[in-house]
């Protein structure tokens, strides 16, 4: 009775908040479920500059965000979904020459491939006559790697999408929470000249790129007693887990050797003549119950 008088106080005191036009509290506003799509925006450049590009008529010079180009995988912008780890293609269909430039300013690291992820999604209930609170973004900034030449360039076409969330506590923590920070970058940018996951590009070229998406349920990387533990959302199979497990099988096999050798075999033995039992007996004489002859079957046979 105690804890139900208690809990009809904090949402009454919260109720009263959101009338007086307080803050919502944190564990009211939205939050992604496992699954859900997560639209990826970029900062919108000029090709002849690099400079960004600020909406219209804005007096306060907003930045103009954009989606990511499509992907012809999927026929829409790239995006990522909360809490799953995959490996994702997106190939844009053409570079055309303005987006050439764009990727030679991003690799020559004149401007960042600066892109942004919505930390929540929108919310799914509008209250009238009060203001919904504003979307907040996390920054993602795709580290593009590669080498430029004067009628080409080589771009490292496979990334890493490393991607951090704080879940909501309940009972099961992998099923909603927000995200907190998140970073991406190419792989094997030096190995260009040797093929892999690299492509010659030239203005008229689809462009394939290749993302390897991770998710860490916290803000930090997890680590237990100074060794990295590479554990996302999901579960995965440790050095320790396959250790102890051949170690359990090594224990396992010893004491069930040690039971049959010290009590299972010595009671099969009992009150049995040697070739009765074992392939050590040659059926000689009398001993004929083994693997080999007895002395009157050798003699049918002769």
């Amino acid at each position: 009775m105690f804890s139900l008088q208690l809990l009809l106080l904090a949402a009454s005191t919260l109720f009263a908040q959101t009338l007086a036009g307080g803050a919502p509290h944190e564990h009211a506003l939205p939050s992604y479920h496992y699954g859900a799509p997560i639209q990826v925006e970029c900062m919108n450049r000029s090709s002849e500059t690099g400079e960004h590009i600020s909406l219209p008529n804005s007096p306060t010079h907003e930045i103009q965000w954009i989606p990511f180009p499509t992907c012809n995988e999927t026929n829409a912008p790239l995006s990522f979904n909360y809490g799953i780890e995959e490996e994702k293609n997106c190939t844009i269909a053409m570079i055309t020459d303005p987006f050439f430039h764009l990727l030679e300013f991003y690799i020559h690291a004149d401007a960042p491939l600066a892109c942004r992820l919505p930390s929540r999604p929108p919310p799914h209930v509008e209250v009238v006559g009060e203001k919904q609170p504003e979307q907040e973004y996390i920054p993602l900034v795709f580290a593009l790697a590669g080498t430029l030449q004067l009628s080409h360039m080589h771009i490292s076409t496979h990334m890493n999408v490393l991607l951090h969330s704080t879940p909501k506590e309940h009972i099961h923590p992998h099923d909603s929470g927000v995200l907190d920070s998140a970073t991406a970058y190419s792989t094997s940018p030096l190995t260009h000249m040797e093929g892999g996951d690299t492509k010659r590009l030239v203005i008229g070229d689809p462009l394939p790129l290749k993302f390897s998406v991770r998710w860490f349920p916290t803000a930090a990387l997890p680590k237990t007693e100074g060794h990295v533990e590479w554990q996302g959302m999901g579960g995965h199979v440790y050095a320790s887990t396959v250790f102890y497990s051949l170690l359990s099988f090594v224990a396992g096999a010893v004491v069930s050797g040690v039971y049959f050798m010290g009590v299972v075999l010595p009671k099969r033995l009992k009150g049995r003549s040697l070739g009765g039992a074992t392939p050590l007996g040659y059926g000689i004489g009398s001993v004929g119950n083994g693997w080999g002859y007895t002395t009157q079957q050798k003699r049918a046979i002769d």
